[in-house]
């Protein structure tokens, strides 16, 4: 129950500050999920970038092949002046963040006139500032705090996706067998679950899932938050008995008959990637498209597919995320996909609602989505 509280806690806490700061936001945007951030805009088909550059949202199987362009796609379009972009993340050394990493490294920010900044912040720091103007970007997910500033009047929207995991990766939900139990039959209700991500991050929503499967909920388990390098060590001492352990902390446990994988982050869905605040969002939507474009050309150019079977590249992202090249290879090669599925937040919310960190009326997803710039980008006409 003290866990419970101290979740609940933060989510108002975190809300409260969000929702101070609202009045300093820009006017609401005027976009639904799938409109134009502004005025309507002029889209023009994009060489490279043909029927496999878009899916359709509402395809949420499995084996969805990921939008790409080709190697290349979409070529840079200059802004006629150079715009300074400062990105807010919380971290240069996830695996996730790396498309923007090698779009700086590589010039494909510059070749669209931005001059683009990775500043490391806390996602309840970073919010307000996304709201206020004072960061452009933030590289995050839609998670309660995010919907629950929305919901105070901030004019932020998810504006494409990052990755989901490879159908081999077993990052997500582990738990230490009792007697008689197996991978097929676990009762999770009443199990301590540790974990450095609270019931506010959309990891909420694959955990639910994961825990309903098996008599659980996240009403029926208690949580212990740990530090990164906590958790695994918790899970093996009996300090809890499920886990949901990161890249590439789950090799540790992997083939050890004590345990057993329960499931991770939908395959073929992204839960995370780019906010825009109303500076990209209204003020300078040139930029956020010329933004979009470069990200979506570093996917296509250095990460349409296994990109951890080229040697010489993943020595380059060690280098970038500082990290050694043994552990980078120990887990395999995200699906990096820039777009957004249909419902991703509403599934989130009714797991932040589940959990007691979100209350009140749900955020619809015209207003906390926008599909109009990374369509935009690649040419294709909503």
């Amino acid at each position: 129950m003290r866990t419970h509280t101290l979740f609940t806690r933060t989510a108002v806490l975190v809300a409260a500050s969000l929702l101070g700061a609202a009045g300093c936001a820009g006017p609401e945007s005027e976009s639904g999920g799938d409109g134009a951030a502004t005025a309507p805009r002029t889209v023009r088909p994009v060489a490279g970038c043909g029927a496999d550059s878009w899916t359709d949202p509402a395809e949420l199987a499995p084996d969805r092949k990921a939008a790409r362009c080709d190697k290349g796609a979409p070529a840079a379009q200059p802004l006629a002046k150079r715009r300074k972009i400062t990105v807010a993340t919380g971290t240069l050394s996830a695996e996730y963040v790396a498309p923007l990493q090698v779009a700086v490294a590589k010039g494909e920010f510059a070749k669209e006139g931005l001059d683009v900044e990775l500043k490391v912040l806390p996602t309840p720091d970073a919010l307000p500032l996304l709201a206020k103007g004072d960061v452009d970007a933030q590289w995050a997910a839609p998670e309660a705090a995010v919907m629950n500033g929305i919901n105070g009047g901030f004019d932020i929207k998810w504006v494409a996706g990052n990755f989901s995991p490879d159908p081999t990766s077993k990052s997500g939900l582990w738990v230490r067998l009792k007697d008689g139990e197996s991978a097929d039959h676990v009762e999770m209700a009443g199990r301590k679950l540790g974990t450095m991500i609270g019931k506010g991050s959309v990891i909420a929503y694959p955990m639910d899932t994961s825990l309903k499967k098996h008599g659980g909920g996240l009403d029926r388990i208690s949580f212990q938050q740990l530090g990164s390098a906590d958790v695994l060590t918790a899970l093996q001492n009996g300090g809890v008995d499920s886990a949901w352990l990161l890249d590439p902390i789950w090799r540790k446990v992997d083939g050890d008959t004590k345990y057993a994988f329960l499931g991770g982050q939908p395959v073929g869905e992204p839960l995370g990637g780019l906010l825009f605040g109303p500076t990209l969002l209204n003020k300078d939507p040139d930029a956020g498209v010329a933004f979009l474009r470069a990200y979506i050309r570093t996917v296509n150019t250095y990460f349409a597919g296994d990109y951890k079977s080229d040697p010489a590249f993943v020595a380059e992202l060690a280098k970038l995320m500082k990290t050694d090249e043994a552990t980078l290879r120990s887990t395999p090669s995200m699906r990096m996909d820039w777009e957004i599925r249909k419902g991703t937040t509403d599934r989130l919310q009714e797991a932040y609602a589940d959990s007691g960190v979100s209350k009140g009326t749900p955020v619809p997803e015209s207003k906390a989505v926008d599909r109009a710039m990374y369509s935009e980008a690649v040419g294709h006409k909503l």
